[in-house]
């Protein structure tokens, strides 16, 4: 089992069990199964496709270090960002059951990633049956999270629309232990968040300003820190329950 670079006291199997868990509660036998899984760990430059639109892949992705985006062109060229992934996720699930892919997935942000063997998914699945309403589980939430992101592009504004993604960030990387006294992070660049929700780079510039001007953030070049939890959920019209987690993560 080869260590997480970004939590070097645990694996990148434990880090997958942390992630899991905290959507769907796992047994002993069940994490167990998790640790065992094999797992071929790989570091990969910002701006990488990690499986493209079209492919046949026969192994998932578990994102380990970074930020990775889902994505697709307009004939044109255009890009939209349908989501984002952080440590813990595993954003190509649906590659189990559906041959060809029908997404692209890029790293933003210099990666860290463990693939997955499918054949060894469904065997662990087989021995584990809970494991896969765990994964299951695990697509389903990802699906929660398109329909709320088509809600934030479709019918809020771009203060809004940047507020509550701000706010997910926080909750989903919160949860596997990636904030710090409200401040995490934030490796994306201002296009590659003009793509995310729909503006212009200079409208996401200019919006971000007004974040700063009201007090709600605090932004360094990679790292931003939400000073007024409250008024950045009010802002964004933020409600958790889509993100599906256990407890109070």
């Amino acid at each position: 089992m080869t260590a997480s670079p970004l939590f070097p006291s645990l694996s990148a199997n434990a880090l997958m069990v942390r992630k899991l868990d905290t959507i769907f509660p796992l047994s002993d036998d069940e994490k167990q199964a998790l640790m065992d899984l094999p797992i071929q760990v790989v570091e990969l430059k910002s701006g990488q496709d990690i499986v493209r639109l079209g492919e046949r892949p026969q192994q998932s992705c578990l994102i380990l270090q970074g930020f990775t985006c889902v994505y697709k062109l307009s004939v044109g060229g255009k890009r939209q960002i349908m989501a984002l992934h952080v440590p813990g996720d595993i954003p190509d699930l649906q590659s189990l059951h559906l041959a060809v892919m029908d997404i692209s997935i890029a790293t933003i942000s210099p990666c860290t990633v463990g693939f997955l063997q499918h054949d060894d998914i469904l065997r662990m699945c087989d021995r584990h049956p809970r494991l896969t309403a765990a994964l299951w589980r695990e697509t389903l939430i990802d699906a929660s999270i398109y329909r709320e992101w088509l809600l934030n592009i479709g019918q809020r504004d771009a203060y809004a629309r940047i507020a509550h993604l701000l706010c997910e960030l926080l909750i989903r990387l919160k949860a596997v232990g990636l904030v710090e006294d409200h401040s995490f992070e934030l490796p994306i660049t201002q296009e590659e968040m003009a793509d995310t929700i729909g503006i212009s780079a200079v409208h996401v510039s200019r919006t971000f300003q007004a974040l700063r001007n009201n007090g709600l953030i605090e932004t360094t070049r990679t790292r931003l820190y939400l000073p007024d939890w409250e008024g950045l959920k009010e802002a964004g019209e933020f409600d958790p329950l889509y993100l599906h987690l256990r407890g109070d993560s």
